[in-house]
């Protein structure tokens, strides 16, 4: 049963990747379409929106659908969207590219672990659900640095056409090779599941995973055009860059691992802290090669580390409702990338370029004292 898993970990990747891919083409995307850098930035903004607001109650209807079938049909919409993205000719067609697979997203993450356990069973519940999340792992170390060298040498549509082929190909390969899931019984309604965010611990978890996301894409949304007007660098210089970003996060993911587990608010408030440090000293480090790779290292570890601290900090919070938590965490986390895009936008055409670093450490600064202030014994109570 392991080869199922793992496809629903690749087809996990080209998920990702769709969603991800376009911050290390921005630069060249806003040339093409003769828009500027924050403009072509709402791309990310509209994505994460629509994620953020449709997430939890397609996840909930579309719950009701037999698993292969709705994997194999997400697929084939990330194709369709990726290949119309390829031939966008001006930002509103581009938009709508964005905006089909922003529907598909979440419904794929929020039911994607729950049917690798309907795979394996409940005895290889763990192992199976980090498999699936090691797909956004090598979205980050892999999917967005390679997208941007494609788009460097062959033009940022190439960098979609590929995507639509992969996802085409992941398509074909769910449908002969992935095992048919029963349907789960949905007797509790989504209004029913509603009710834990009565909760005031809740309330403020599902708000740090929107302050953090934030601050987080601030400034990410705008790396590659960093390193490209600030630094200097080619495209294909920031394509490897974007892939040390991601590796460094191999190194996060298991570091916040085992600090979730320990205690999920002090993993946020820490991993915060240290982020806050390389989102600082990338601007004036910038062209020093020692000093930039080390802030990028803290900033890529750190961000990995947060990804998973994150979704495991909203599960722990409502164990009585795990799967409504996390999508919860991901509507309040995309959120949070859409905003970020546009303080990150705003920033840029107000106070510079060289400002982002700091204006995202301001909200990730935020994201440390809601942290903190979880904590409060008064709170408490209410995960019982």
């Amino acid at each position: 049963m392991l080869l199922p898993i793992l496809l629903l970990a690749a087809a996990g990747f080209t998920v990702l990747t769709t969603e991800f891919v376009i911050v290390g083409l921005l630069p060249g995307i806003a040339r093409d379409l003769e828009v500027s850098v924050s403009q072509a930035g709402l791309l990310v903004t509209l994505f994460a929106f629509t994620v953020a607001c449709f997430g939890p109650f397609l996840t909930a209807w579309a719950a009701r659908f037999e698993r292969k079938r709705l994997f194999v049909g997400i697929l084939l919409v990330f194709a369709a969207s990726n290949a119309l993205a390829a031939m966008a000719d001006n930002l509103y067609v581009m938009g709508v590219a964005r905006l089909i697979p922003a529907l598909g997203l979440p419904v794929f993450w929020a039911l994607a672990s729950e049917t690798a356990v309907d795979i394996v069973g409940p005895a290889y519940a763990g192992r199976a659900i980090s498999k699936i999340s090691f797909g956004v792992v090598c979205a980050t170390v892999f999917g967005i640095p390679v997208g941007t060298l494609i788009g460097d040498a062959l033009g940022w549509r190439a960098a979609f056409a590929v995507l639509a082929l992969l996802a085409l190909a992941k398509a074909l390969l769910l449908y002969v090779y992935l095992p048919r899931t029963p349907r789960h019984n949905q007797a509790t309604s989504l209004l029913g599941q509603f009710g834990i965010l009565r909760s005031r611990l809740l309330q403020g978890h599902v708000l740090l995973s929107v302050l953090v996301f934030s601050g987080m894409f601030t400034a990410y949304t705008y790396l590659a055009d960093m390193l490209e007007r600030l630094a200097g660098f080619d495209g294909a210089l920031v394509g490897w860059c974007l892939m040390g970003f991601g590796a460094v996060g191999l190194i996060g993911n298991s570091l916040g691992g085992r600090a979730v587990d320990r205690h999920p608010l002090k993993a946020s408030a820490a991993f915060c802290a240290l982020m806050m440090v390389g989102m600082i000293a990338v601007v004036p480090a910038i062209h020093t090669v020692y000093g930039l790779g080390l802030a990028l290292a803290i900033w890529g570890m750190t961000q990995a580390a947060l990804f998973l601290v994150s979704h495991v900090r909203l599960i722990k919070a409502a164990p009585q409702a795990p799967a409504f938590a996390a999508s919860l965490n991901i509507a309040g986390a995309n959120l949070g990338i859409g905003l970020g895009a546009v303080i990150g936008g705003r920033v840029i055409d107000t106070l510079g370029l060289a400002n982002l670093g700091y204006a995202a450490a301001i909200l990730i600064g935020l994201s440390v004292l809601l942290a903190l202030g979880l904590m409060s014994p008064r709170l408490q109570p209410a995960t019982s």
